[in-house]
């Protein structure tokens, strides 16, 4: 090793690795979230971190953010230089929608949780290389419209269930504004559309001075757009045409059949337009309220028609939300909101204070494990101070003592509280809280 050159490790820009107490809480969230999505009947689907370009590139607003995959040496017929990693998760759905359409159940309900890929500047809550948090229900001709409000109770669950404090999901559907756009003759809707979508993000003045200089329209009609989408009350709002009248309809069928959700939970919001020309109902966008750094939605999606008509002929509507989850995670981090003392699954730790022991330490931890606990038998016969040293490090709930010359039974000390009590590997059971120590959002 004399001479060696040594490479001083740095961290890739815009890319995460979390220390073990961090991963662990990561790791709790993904699989609450899991078994939240699980309990609404979500099915589990994994796509390849890679597709074809020409699969990716069906949706070409974000060509210039797409990873490609080359090998560094690779020729120039190569075909994996036809490659690139997924941007999102609804493309490879609709790949895989079309692809196994006669292999599905349908209604199809699927959730994905899966790292996706962008090339775009790096910065708090906008990484390079991100979880994202999926469910979507696809239909064959027709979705029936309860799907669109469970969306909403979905997210509501995996959220609240994270200790994140007031959550408020905001929910609109697209036909009442485009509705409105087309009684009043406007010729560029998307322009306007995309432009209103910038209300979390600009003041009043700024957005009806873009409406009035780029998207060329009056004052008056301005005036008369933003008024529509600051309405409150949703059962004031006249519709000027059916388009409207539907959107209106199909976004109070909604509300309606959320009554369940706490109040204030959920709130109507006409702003919400989702600015891509993808969605074509019911959108969802979603507020942390007792998190002030987050100042735009971390949950968003809606109803669209047409999910895979470029992959088959069939007309397959669809209703999806998605959880950013990494720019969630990241940010509270940052924030200093994520503590965790926990840096291993151990629930268990088996002092071992003889060699001679080991046999029934190992005995023990089969049946322990065997009734689903994570046992983990101290690596050296070494005093006991270090041993519950090691323990208190790691966060391990749990220090259990093998049958001795004094007393021959077992006991267990918890860890948390420093209670020791008698105990046998078939009689003991965790507290509550021992699998989820950092669970919870902390105080900042």
């Amino acid at each position: 090793m004399q001479g060696q050159k040594i490479y001083k490790p740095k961290p890739v820009s815009g890319f995460h690795e979390w220390l073990p107490e961090i991963r662990s809480v990561e790791l709790q969230w993904l699989k609450h979230i899991a078994r939240v999505f699980e309990s609404y009947g979500f099915t589990n689907i994994e796509t390849p971190c890679a597709e074809e370009l020409d699969v990716l590139q069906s949706k070409g607003e974000i060509d210039k953010e797409i990873y490609t995959l080359t090998r560094l040496q690779a020729a120039d017929d190569d075909s994996g230089s036809r490659l690139g990693l997924r941007f999102d998760q609804t493309v490879p759905l609709a790949r895989f929608v079309g692809q196994h359409f006669n292999d599905l159940d349908f209604p199809f309900k699927r959730y994905q949780m899966q790292k996706v890929w962008r090339g775009e500047r790096p910065q708090l809550g906008r990484s390079r290389e991100f979880y994202q948090c999926d469910i979507d229900v696809i239909n064959v001709d027709h979705l029936p419209l309860h799907f669109d409000a469970e969306m909403p109770a979905v997210v509501y669950d995996a959220l609240q269930g994270l200790g994140l404090g007031k959550i408020q999901i905001r929910i609109s559907n697209r036909k009442i504004l485009l509705g409105y756009l087309d009684a009043l003759s406007i010729d560029d809707p998307v322009s306007v559309t995309r432009t209103v979508d910038k209300l979390d993000k600009l003041e009043l003045a700024e957005i009806h001075k873009i409406l009035v200089e780029e998207s060329n329209l009056s004052t008056e009609l301005s005036t008369k757009i933003l008024d529509l989408v600051q309405t409150n009350d949703i059962a004031s709002v006249r519709a000027e045409n059916e388009q409207m009248e539907e959107g209106l309809s199909e976004l109070q069928f909604v509300l309606d059949n959320l009554s369940h959700l706490p109040e204030n939970v959920i709130t109507p919001d006409l702003s919400i337009v989702r600015g891509l020309d993808y969605y074509t109902g019911t959108v969802y966008e979603t507020r942390l309220l007792d998190v002030p750094e987050f100042t735009s939605s971390i949950c968003s999606g809606g109803r669209y028609d047409d999910l895979a008509g470029r992959f088959i002929t069939r007309n397959l509507p669809g209703v999806g939300i998605s959880i950013g989850f990494t720019r969630l995670f990241n940010v509270l981090y940052h924030h200093n909101y994520i503590q965790s003392s926990r840096t291993t699954p151990t629930d268990v730790l088996i002092a071992l204070m003889d060699e001679d022991d080991r046999a029934l330490a190992g005995e023990t931890a089969h049946k322990l494990r065997a009734r689903g606990m994570n046992v983990e038998v101290y690596h050296l016969p070494q005093k006991l101070k270090k041993q519950m040293g090691y323990a208190d490090k790691k966060g391990i709930p749990y220090v259990w003592f093998l049958p001795n010359q004094d007393k021959n039974v077992h006991e267990v000390k918890n860890m948390k509280t420093q209670d020791q009590s008698e105990t046998t590997p078939d009689t003991f059971h965790l507290d509550n809280d021992a699998r989820e120590p950092a669970l919870k959002v902390a105080s900042s």
